[in-house]
């Protein structure tokens, strides 16, 4: 990924990221070509260098069969905003502007592996449904459901493993512009219908508002991260 200077994220932001993002895309190079799954992963921070990541994708996919050149690649996609030069103070005084678009993206990559135990299966879905249903008032758990139903289910999936080697990640939020710019950007999202343009606008350097970061790991808002 092309990351100028003025655009490189750092190592928690990175991983705030990931634990935020509710789907990813898995892309494996093969010899009949890259093939991309989209897919939820879950990141174990507490293994490896730099982490594993694991998910599964339906038996029945062709991807994990394909035997990969390489290192695969999880994408992970943060909030993202159309940005109109109106909103910059530039404009009034140059009319030297375009139209950019902001946004947050994390590449992670590492040796992917597929797996077939029943156990392993298990763990992962179970620390995957937990992750996302942890937020929940009254969260589903895999134990609620018959175990023999969730045997049957585990049997149409494969495991997916990547100990990541290294991450990239790049943070677009209008930092190459003039303060002016930047809080013009901000207010321009900020008074916007559209939540996403919203979710963006605390994330511009200097716009003066709060973000609050959604961390998968917590259970009460209270307990989430702010930045």
């Amino acid at each position: 990924m092309y990351i100028p200077p003025a655009f490189k994220d750092d190592i928690e932001s990175i991983r705030a990221t990931i634990r935020g993002a509710r789907l990813a895309s898995l892309v494996t190079a093969t010899s009949e070509g890259p093939v991309a799954t989209p897919l939820p992963l879950l990141l174990d921070e507490s293994e490896g260098e730099h982490g594993v990541l694991y998910g599964h994708v339906a038996k029945a996919n062709p991807q994990w069969k394909l035997p990969p050149i390489g290192d695969a690649l999880a994408i992970f996609s943060g909030p993202d905003a159309y940005v109109t030069p109106s909103w910059y103070a530039t404009k009034q005084e140059t009319e030297k502007v375009v139209p950019t678009w902001n946004y947050v993206a994390v590449h992670a990559y590492g040796p992917v592996e597929f797996f077939q135990e029943p156990e392993r299966l298990l763990d992962a879905v179970t620390r995957l449904t937990n992750r996302h249903e942890g937020s929940r008032a009254k969260p589903w758990a895999v134990t609620d459901a018959p175990e023999d139903f969730i045997a049957t289910q585990l049997r149409g999936i494969v495991g997916v493993r990547i100990p990541v080697v290294r991450f990239e990640g790049k943070r677009k939020m209008s930092q190459n512009r003039p303060e002016a710019d930047r809080v013009g950007v901000a207010q321009g999202l900020a008074a916007s219908e559209n939540a996403g343009d919203r979710e963006v606008a605390p994330l511009i350097p200097g716009s003066g508002l709060v973000h609050l970061v959604p961390d998968t790991r917590c259970r009460e808002p209270s307990s989430c991260q702010v930045r």
